[in-house]
């Protein structure tokens, strides 16, 4: 039930009683909120959100930390002023609390908790040395994202505040942190700080081992267990909201403390409990500035491969990941373009409209997309060896250079480096009965589901809860609190939130499939010209 049909009086009563979960999700230019129903996490009471936007300073992708604090408060702010005009009234507590962000990057800190260097996020494409380093010494792949990537790159290049380092975590971690005083992070955002061991569902002790020993020459008495956050799987009580917690969270004095928190994860686990997405052959597809598969494994992989992530699910099962730095905000450029030249030339419709209208007519576009290329590089992106972003269109003379032929160019090009990822996850033979997705380009229905359908040559099913993401998959999981000791992720997935959901499943077209191969087939060649934009530019 969406939170326009939610009944006011239930919702009402539920809010007075604190028979809710607030999840909150920082994502990489909204930061949304969202209020559940505890006893049916199906249900959305409320939504809040706060726009922000990364920064690119001295060559680093960065947020603040005032960033951070200032559009948390924000976001819980738009939130409880939607449940004021819903109900006619103001929320002092809630049932569990489970905050979520994008995984990856550095914040450290000193023994005072002091933050050292600028936080480097995901997108920062600078430890190119390091991941290579790491991945031949622990025999897994290390992407350049990864945090542990990012304290090695920091050790190698003798950074001065590597010897004051007394904690380093996650930006989930960090606001998890700071609102309960733990310094715990949910297996599946842990995953994508250091590698897990399946069987102890901890980080993998002998790689520990392996890094300490490398580094002690570079970085003496450095201990990382000691480091690290620890571990907690979905289910375990990560900690209660402090005094200071809540006044961080709510500085009107209103949020009372003493409310539990579930484990803080990353957005690929939110993700996947938005999607029901966490069994063996199943797996989403979530896209927004990034863009990103998880697919549950069945068996381990064969072979190591520079293009797929091993991380878990929140319970700790493994998972193949195929991550993209670059998802669907350079399409938002150009829907913005249109938008502009809409308004100037005396139109009204809005941008949600200007995107519905350009998908639309997409769908009137070559299976091929016309000769056409695009490429959504706004920053590095690793799999496609690119150490910057250089976004590009680019078209050959004979090319049939049309508005539905553009559109859909710029919408293969969101999935183009991620398709380049899944063939590599086909060869290894891993089995897949259905794809869902969840993001904002999926809400004009049936256009980008149908295109990443046939990119990826399987179904695509897409559920009422898509745009929400993951901020209501946060919500769960702080549900799933009060279920957990009788249940396991799966089974209150299907049976308590997802039991009456209903998806759209499209099946791959017939056309689009043969279509997109012969656009990836050219995609891949083109990257050359991509290479020759970053050396010349």
């Amino acid at each position: 039930m969406s939170a326009a049909e939610t009944p006011t009086d239930a919702g009402t009563l539920a809010i007075l009683a604190g028979r809710t979960s607030l999840g909150i999700e920082l994502g990489s230019t909204r930061i949304k909120a969202c209020l559940v129903d505890a006893d049916d996490p199906s249900t959305v009471l409320a939504v809040g959100s706060h726009e922000w936007e990364n920064r690119f300073q001295d060559r680093v992708w960065t947020y603040t930390l005032d960033d951070v604090w200032s559009g948390l408060q924000g976001a819980y702010a738009d939130l409880i002023a939607d449940v004021q005009r819903r109900y006619g009234v103001q929320p002092k507590s809630f049932g569990a609390i489970g905050i979520s962000a994008m995984m990856h990057g550095y914040l450290c800190f000193d023994e005072s908790g002091e933050l050292l260097v600028p936080f480097r996020t995901w997108r920062n494409t600078t430890t190119d040395r390091a991941a290579a380093v790491l991945s031949e010494l622990f025999g897994v792949n290390i992407p350049q994202r990864w945090s542990i990537a990012h304290l090695y790159q920091a050790i190698l290049d003798e950074e001065p505040h590597v010897s004051e380092v007394d904690f380093f975590t996650t930006l989930a971690g960090y606001v998890h942190w700071k609102l309960t005083g733990r310094k715990v992070l949910g297996v599946g955002d842990a995953s994508g700080m250091f590698p897990i061991d399946a069987a102890t569902i901890d980080y993998d002790a002998g790689m520990r081992d392996k890094f300490d020993r490398l580094v002690a020459d570079r970085a003496y008495g450095l201990n990382l267990t000691q480091l690290l956050p620890e571990v907690l799987v979905a289910g375990q009580r990560a900690g209660e909201l402090t005094a200071d917690g809540a006044k961080l969270l709510d500085p009107s004095g209103a949020l009372e403390p003493g409310v539990p928190l579930c484990p803080p994860e990353g957005d690929a686990g939110t993700g996947m409990v938005a999607t029901c997405s966490v069994a063996p052959r199943t797996g989403n597809v979530s896209a927004g500035t990034s863009i990103f598969a998880m697919v549950v494994l069945e068996r381990p992989l064969e072979s190591v491969h520079h293009e797929l992530d091993l991380v878990t699910t929140p319970a700790g099962d493994p998972v193949a990941m195929v991550h993209c730095n670059n998802g669907a905000s350079e399409l938002a450029a150009w829907v913005g373009m249109f938008a502009r030249f809409a308004a100037v030339s005396g139109g009204s419709l809005d941008t949600d409209e200007v995107f519905d209208a350009l998908f639309r007519e997409a769908l009137d576009g070559d299976p091929d997309a016309g000769g056409l290329l695009a490429y959504n590089h706004l920053s590095g992106e690793p799999i496609a060896g690119l150490t910057e972003g250089r976004p590009l269109f680019v078209r050959t003379p004979d090319s049939r250079f049309t508005l539905a032929n553009f559109m859909r160019a710029q919408l293969y090009g969101v999935f183009g480096t991620l398709a380049l990822g899944m063939r590599v996850l086909a060869g290894e033979g891993v089995a897949l009965d259905r794809m869902f997705a969840h993001g904002g380009m999926f809400r004009t229905a049936g256009v980008a589901q149908r295109f990443l359908a046939g990119a990826l040559d399987a179904p695509v099913a897409v559920g009422e809860t898509a745009s929400e993401g993951g901020a209501w998959g946060i919500a769960v999981l702080a549900s799933y609190l009060a279920e957990a000791p009788g249940s396991d992720l799966d089974g209150y997935l299907r049976t308590r939130v997802f039991g009456d959901a209903e998806f759209h499943t499209e099946e791959p077209d017939t056309e689009d499939v043969p279509g997109f191969a012969a656009y990836l087939t050219r995609y891949r060649a083109g990257l050359e010209v991509e290479h020759a934009a970053v050396r010349a530019l």
